[in-house]
């Protein structure tokens, strides 16, 4: 421990996100990057639910019919994923969208970053979903395969099995999508920075870095 070294700048950042949504997963690689180029600053990081998809059955659509409902077709969505994954290189991301068979609803995913969240491993939780999604193809709709990644980050299966079953947090899953709609936040990722300061979209680090100096000289 280096006593001389100047204290680090507290910093609030609240990520809102969804899981399904892959400029969130290429939005928080940013963030991290961003981060590590200020070792000056420690950040406290609170993930903050969003539903893209509050309708979507609890078991999920088939993906090609979700993409024809919300492209009009597949080869729309085939340039988009086209496009992400290009930009996902450059971040170490492995987009795998041809292994997606099912749109899920993350509502329970969501609630399990919650419960991952009590053991202090809410953010590993979110990359191991991120990944098991976009680079696996997992269902994140489906209760074992979220017990197997539960367990894959050193969560006890039958405490998450049961927690899951119970349909704990859901009211606050619920909750925190209305409460970011109603601040006027209708697209992720979003990121809210010391509570005052919001940025939109899957930014590049300096920019969050300058988001970054703008709150700590408020501060």
């Amino acid at each position: 421990m280096n006593l001389l070294a100047p204290p680090r700048a507290r910093l609030q950042i609240e990520v809102v996100f969804d899981l399904i949504c892959p400029w969130c997963y290429l939005g928080t690689r940013r963030l991290r990057r961003a981060l590590r180029a200020r070792p000056d600053i420690l950040a406290d990081i609170t993930w903050r639910p969003f539903l893209l998809n509050p309708d979507i059955p609890s078991g999920g659509l088939p993906r090609q019919e979700f993409l024809t409902r919300k492209f009009g077709g597949e080869e729309r969505a085939r340039r988009l994923h086209a496009t992400i994954s290009e930009l996902g290189r450059a971040e170490g991301v492995p987009f795998r969208f041809e292994r997606i068979l099912r749109m899920p609803s993350s509502l329970d995913a969501h609630r399990l970053v919650r419960f991952a969240a009590r053991e202090g491993l809410a953010q590993t939780m979110v990359d191991s979903l991120f990944h098991a999604y976009f680079a696996e193809g997992a269902d994140l709709g489906h209760t074992d395969t979220l017990v197997r990644l539960a367990m894959r980050i050193g969560l006890e299966a039958t405490s998450v099995h049961r927690f899951l079953d119970s349909g704990a947090e859901a009211d606050a899953v619920h909750a925190e999508n209305l409460r970011a709609h109603r601040l006027g936040i209708n697209g992720v990722p979003c990121f809210v920075i010391a509570g005052r300061h919001a940025i939109a979209g899957a930014q590049e680090p300096e920019v969050l870095e300058r988001l970054i100096d703008v709150a700590l000289v408020e501060d």
